[in-house]
């Protein structure tokens, strides 16, 4: 563990690169921002408070590869991709696509780019319509944008439905008749329909029962394989992300705190939140007493009035008096890869490794702990 008198070593580069190489992003997003606001007051309804959905994030897509997007239910991750997606309106910040501003642009100018941009959603029974017949609702995004493919496209809806694993025959079924999973595989089809570059999926697998989870994962490897598909990919599940994604950006109360590679996530974590979260993952492979332990206090704080400073302070065991007045940058750190990116004052030790002492932030288990501990001598 590192010690509390070590503070962050930031790179020289203003703007730190989050990926080797030279080639340009897909996408690039900075200082995204969305604040709902709420409304009171009577009898005039008045905005008199804000919920920081996302506040302040900055990551970039590259061409091909799958980022994945982790944390705790309610930091941000879908209102972050419904962004991406100009499905929501960005309160500030700039989204970059292909080198073009899309952030304020109207739909006559994000017309072209909407095919480029698709999305998968979370609840596979309530993201498609009950009322149209699966070939409908495939073909719906050529219909849309005015695509004739050769042969038409019923036929091309038939090869789609093919590619995803399921019979051409079903092209005059319902929704409803379809499993879980089955509709997931539909709402993979819609989504690759007009070849896109680039599709958020936003916890595909989450609504899913366990032995179909590996099956919808699978395929959408393969078609990013076959096609070139950029992916972030929004996910509770670490293992899912891990077997996923080439990137992984960890997000807490609407911030990103880590990002880097698969690798360097997780066996290498700087990011105190990012140890704790993968502390969390139950492992059968690995020894229970070779890995660390951290058990955090209470819940996620309200976006409506997140903490000065680092948001993670008030659940942190090496909060200083500093984080409570600084915000941490997102840079890379002193002994972390190129690429690597964290904000903390004071990043741990990158290992996954027991500790000489687990972290218990939870004062009543850490007391019962203890007299666990005093019975048992």
């Amino acid at each position: 563990m590192s010690d509390n008198s070590k503070t962050t070593t930031a790179v020289a580069d203003s703007v730190p690169q989050q990926r080797n190489g030279s080639e340009a992003p897909l996408m690039k997003v900075s200082g995204l921002t969305k604040h709902f606001p709420i409304k009171g007051g009577f009898p005039i309804r008045r905005t008199v408070g804000a919920v920081k959905a996302v506040d302040g994030v900055d990551f970039e897509v590259y061409p091909g590869e799958s980022l994945g997007l982790v944390g705790e239910s309610g930091c941000g991750k879908s209102t972050t991709g419904r962004l991406i997606t100009r499905l929501y309106e960005p309160t500030a910040g700039t989204i970059e696509y292909q080198g073009q501003d899309i952030s304020s642009a109207d739909r006559r100018k994000l017309a072209p780019i909407r095919s480029e941009i698709q999305m998968i959603f979370q609840d596979p029974y309530a993201s498609l319509n009950p009322r149209q017949t699966v070939g409908t609702i495939i073909s719906g995004p050529m219909e849309i944008n005015g695509i004739n493919p050769p042969g038409g496209r019923e036929k091309r809806v038939r090869e789609l439905l093919e590619i995803v694993g399921l019979n051409p025959e079903h092209y005059n079924r319902f929704p409803h008749e379809f499993s879980g999973g089955q509709r997931q595989r539909i709402g993979v089809a819609r989504a690759i329909a007009l070849q896109p570059k680039l599709i958020v999926a936003d916890e595909p697998v989450s609504a899913l029962d366990v032995s179909i989870q590996a099956q919808v994962v699978n395929l959408l490897q393969e078609v990013q394989r076959e096609m070139g598909i950029a992916f972030v990919f929004i996910a509770h599940d670490l293992a899912i992300v891990r077997h996923f994604s080439q990137r992984v950006a960890v997000m807490y109360l609407g911030k990103i705190v880590e990002i880097a590679d698969r690798d360097s996530i997780y066996n290498r974590p700087r990011h105190p939140y990012t140890h704790a979260l993968l502390s969390a993952v139950p492992d059968a492979d690995i020894d229970a007493d070779k890995r660390e332990r951290i058990r955090l206090a209470g819940d996620v704080p309200s976006p409506i009035a997140p903490p000065s400073g680092c948001r993670f302070r008030t659940r942190c065991w090496k909060a200083t008096e500093k984080c409570a007045t600084e915000e941490p940058p997102l840079v890379r750190i002193q002994g972390s890869k190129e690429g690597h990116l964290t904000a903390c004052h004071y990043p741990e030790e990158g290992t996954i490794s027991a500790r000489t002492e687990d972290v218990v932030m939870d004062p009543g288990l850490k007391a019962l702990e203890n007299e666990s501990d005093i019975s048992k001598s």
